[in-house]
């Protein structure tokens, strides 16, 4: 089995790492029940998307 021929500097292990932390996520507010949810996305406590209803969403 093949092994490493010298050890990865820190540096190397760090800039492999960079991209493991997690991100923060990018909610925007609804304008009209000013609920957050995903942006580009029908909101899903209202059912509008760009001022217009698209979902019926069922109260109860």
């Amino acid at each position: 089995m093949p092994n490493p021929k010298r050890r990865h500097s820190k540096t190397r292990r760090d800039k492999r790492r960079t991209n493991d932390s997690l991100k923060k996520i990018n909610a925007v507010e609804c304008p009209k029940c000013h609920e957050f949810h995903l942006p580009h996305r029908v909101c899903p406590s209202c059912g509008y998307y760009n001022g217009k209803e698209v979902i019926r969403i069922e109260e109860g």
